[in-house]
């Protein structure tokens, strides 16, 4: 039965129209022999023609409402509420035209037999329609996913008629906190509580655990996602609002649970004030907007209304990729803004202070770097280029410009630096500290914060590719740690943290990253909610592993990855206005000293030479390959005073002679 089905649905779509208005011409026709049969009760009624007399005037009636209002057009697993108004409509209308009919012709039949015809009609003509949608789909149900929905809302009754629709999931219960809907049955679903999860999905072998609480905070939907850690299943959720908006997903979308759920991290809600105070009505230049900060940067800034938004990048893909995702954005929001797109280096001083001068920019948002740790230490005179001498580069043409307001997007990494990458950022927040102790009328904000989740280069969409790929998850070291932010969060952050920046120069913000994760939970989470049971282990054998396991390898620190990172490098951070925003008292470089290493920085950079470069940025103004103490959140007291921040480089020294 079910493969005669899915033969009739594999007709083309005007085969199947034309098939079922003749099976409701026919329908309608035994609809209203019935209706003869059972008012006159006599078989021979049938053969009068003039008894048909009426019928061939309801007929045409019927299938002419049925076509009118898209009858037709309706996909038989979609048949619903709207299809039983349609029926109605057509079978009431049709009786009218039938009684209308048998008064005009004189027929001797009963004015009670189109009554009885119209019920007729409605049932057979309605039933077979639900009939087959229910041969549909429960023959689809058993190749179908069986799905729990955790949520019992609107969100989640919506969910399940969604799914019920789809080809893909099965949605067999309920499972809800509330204890005013334990027992209850919602959309034919029973609800269950919490606790009952182990033996719902043994007794109904279910696939998947769809979270449907869209309007649970990120704490209160990591408390739930803690309390399902022993359930051995494959938790997955619905997108939001947002997503769906920006075009990254459909309504009825079902996507992988978001780290920032596993984190708890709630988000602070920008203050309006800081948003827009160095962006409505202005012209903005982000610098790096094609990358995963500086991208968000932009999304955020358009929504405050810039007169105009300038995207700097030298890859001309990402500024495309960009450049066309927020005009898409702006045309939704309704902003009226330009957005110019400018394919350069950071280190075309003159291009950028042209840029500047030519349209007029008042703030400049510094994010473009090279920021891959690893990838830096094999190729560190990029990086010093880009890193170092992009920024000097990029400041100096805001000065020029006379520029309003520039922030330095930096990082945790540039406090007592382990790798090339953290000290060319080090160097890039002395230079961005020197300038905004320049008399003039640009002020300057450095944004220090740690790592932000789904960036590219993170460890998040790494371990979701090993998960999906099988394992094993590699982690560098059992326990090292990392501060997470999601990257809108960050933006946010960075735009009011620069809105801060007032008069003397600037300042140097950290951002409150919260407390560090250890990255080995993470990755065990991640291989959870996958519905995966995560086993630590130094070597993954080929075989041996226990089904619905995934190993997780331990692979060793790589070239100037640190165990545990930290955002202060002295003294102790003080709070602002925002309770996710700290100041942070930086003592001022010598201007005259800075730029001598700048001079020497330059000559081994252009000279390639490597010795010279490390030998350069281990003195204690950059502090590479300084000892590090333990991680710790910003705002708590340490004492400094026995830290050994690295011995003085002679070279270093000759440097600044």
């Amino acid at each position: 039965m079910h493969s005669m089905l899915n033969s009739l649905l594999s007709l083309s779509r005007g085969r199947k129209r034309a098939l079922q208005v003749l099976a409701d011409a026919l329908l309608m026709t035994v609809s209203y022999g019935t209706a003869l049969l059972l008012r006159i009760g006599d078989p021979a009624a049938l053969a009068v023609q003039k008894n048909w007399l009426a019928f061939s005037v309801a007929l045409p009636v019927s299938l002419f409402v049925f076509v009118r209002l898209g009858f037709y057009r309706a996909v038989i697993r979609y048949v619903g509420t709207r299809a039983v108004i349609t029926i109605t409509t057509g079978v009431v209308l049709s009786s009218l035209a039938m009684g209308a009919a048998l008064v005009a012709f004189q027929v001797q039949v009963p004015l009670t037999v189109p009554v009885i015809y119209a019920l007729c009609a409605f049932m057979t003509v309605g039933g077979v329609r639900f009939a087959f949608r229910a041969l549909y789909l429960r023959g689809n149900s058993r190749s179908r996913i069986r799905v729990i929905i955790y949520g019992a809302g609107q969100s989640g009754r919506q969910t399940a008629q969604s799914l019920r629709d789809g080809a893909d999931f099965n949605p067999v219960a309920f499972v809800d906190d509330n204890p005013e809907l334990w027992g209850a049955t919602l959309n034919g679903l029973r609800v269950f509580r919490s606790e009952d999860l182990p033996k719902l999905i043994r007794d109904y072998q279910v696939g998947r655990l769809l979270l449907a609480i869209p309007s649970a905070s990120a704490g209160a939907r990591a408390q739930i996602l803690r309390r399902l850690d022993h359930i051995p299943i494959h938790i997955q959720t619905l997108p939001d609002m947002d997503q769906i908006l920006r075009g990254r997903h459909r309504l009825g979308d079902v996507t992988d649970v978001p780290v920032e759920d596993l984190l708890g991290r709630d988000v602070v809600p920008p203050d309006p004030d800081l948003m827009d105070i160095d962006i409505r009505g202005r012209v903005v230049m982000v610098t790096g907007g094609g990358g995963s900060i500086g991208s968000e940067l932009c999304r955020q800034i358009l929504r405050q209304q810039p007169l105009e938004l300038i995207l700097v990048d030298q890859s001309e893909y990402a500024l495309y990729a960009a450049g066309q995702e927020l005009r898409r954005l702006a045309l939704h929001e309704g902003a009226g803004l330009r957005i110019t797109q400018c394919l350069m280096s950071v280190c075309d001083r003159e291009g950028l202070e042209k840029q500047m001068r030519l349209r007029g920019v008042e703030t400049v948002y510094h994010a473009a770097a090279y920021k891959h740790v690893s990838l830096i230490e094999t190729n560190p005179f990029p990086a010093v280029k880009n890193n170092v001498f992009g920024t000097l580069a990029c400041v100096q043409a805001a000065a020029a410009a006379q520029v309003k307001k520039f922030v330095l997007i930096s990082t945790d990494k540039a406090v007592r630096p382990a790798s090339i990458m953290g000290a060319t950022k080090r160097v890039a927040e002395l230079i961005c500290l020197a300038e905004a102790a320049t008399p003039g009328a640009m002020r300057i904000a450095i944004v220090r914060f740690g790592n932000v989740l789904a960036s590219s280069g993170s460890v998040v969409p790494l371990f979701r590719r090993q998960i999906a790929a099988g394992g094993p998850v590699t982690v560098t070291h059992p326990e090292v740690t990392r501060y997470f932010m999601t990257i809108p969060e960050a933006a946010q952050l960075v735009i009011q943290a620069g809105a801060m920046a007032r008069g003397g120069g600037g300042g140097l913000f950290l951002l409150d990253m919260g407390e560090p994760v250890k990255i080995v939970d993470l990755a065990q989470r991640m291989i959870r909610i996958a519905g995966l049971r995560p086993i630590l282990c130094e070597t993954v054998p080929e075989a041996g592993l226990p089904m619905g396991s995934l190993a997780i390898r331990f692979t060793g620190l790589t070239p100037g990855e640190k165990l545990h990172e930290e955002l202060l490098t002295s003294g102790e951070a003080t709070p602002t206005r925002h309770p996710r925003i700290l100041n942070s008292p930086e003592a001022l470089p010598d201007s005259v000293s800075l730029k001598k290493f700048l001079q020497a920085l330059s000559r081994c950079t252009a000279s390639e030479d490597l010795v010279t470069l490390q030998h350069l940025l281990h003195d204690e103004l950059i502090g590479y390959g300084a000892l590090r103490p333990p991680p710790r959140s910003p705002g708590i007291p340490r004492d400094r005073s026995k830290e050994n921040h690295g011995r003085s480089n002679p070279l270093f020294k000759e440097a600044f002679s």
